[in-house]
């Protein structure tokens, strides 16, 4: 293994967030070379996307989209694990791609199933057991079915949930995977917001006629 100078693995290690072993190793593969060592980095981070999602995300961007028309608009943060990282195209990319899902995801309120209160689970699970078709069927059976249709509903809740709109063979979740295998960082989703024009605000409704004929009454 060729000698790597201590300056040089620091650097490496500043830029990328990478451990101090694996700096090295990057390094010493690559001659030296930082901007490939930074890819070899990448290539490893493929491998072991899975083992790095323990990792602390404190870095990232907080991303917006603006449908056409400006009728929906959606801010998004999305956490990796170094600044370096946040500010490259491909975490940008996921960034204005997962808030584009948002905006096309008008039912979608959570980012998992995991951050759905509990009251909402259990009105859910109400809705389901008073249903009809249920009526008769022994109560074992009743539950699973109830199970199995509060677990599809939770899951129309939550945005990692949902098949990717510009690859429906893939979900949001596997999306943001796929993303954190590439650029060897853990990657995470944390929180959401959309906006739809004219939301929460209560229209009057005027009787143009009783309006005309108020008016007429009045002159």
């Amino acid at each position: 293994m060729p000698a790597v100078s201590a300056k040089l693995v620091k650097e490496l290690r500043d830029k990328t967030g990478a451990g101090m072993m694996d700096c090295k190793k990057a390094l010493a593969a690559t001659d030296g070379d930082a901007t490939k060592a930074i890819e070899w980095l990448r290539q490893k981070g493929i491998a072991s996307a899975e083992k790095k999602s323990s990792r602390t995300a404190a870095e990232g961007a907080v991303g917006s989209y603006i449908h056409t028309g400006a009728r929906v608009g959606v801010l998004l943060e999305v956490n990796c694990e170094t600044d370096f990282v946040a500010r490259g195209e491909i975490f940008q990319n996921l960034v204005r791609d997962v808030a584009m899902q948002v905006a096309a995801c008008p039912n979608v309120e959570y980012v998992t199933t995991d951050q759905i209160p509990a009251d909402i689970v259990e009105r859910e699970k109400t809705i389901e057991m008073g249903r009809d078709d249920l009526d008769g069927k022994p109560e074992k059976m009743k539950e699973k079915i109830v199970e199995g249709r509060i677990g599809k509903r939770l899951k129309e809740l939550a945005l990692l949930e949902q098949p990717f709109i510009k690859d429906s063979s893939i979900s949001v979740a596997e999306l943001v995977k796929q993303t954190a295998g590439q650029i060897g960082e853990n990657v995470q989703v944390r929180r959401f917001t959309r906006y739809t024009l004219g939301e929460g605000i209560e229209v009057e409704e005027t009787d143009f006629a009783a309006e005309v004929a108020s008016m007429k009454a009045a002159g």
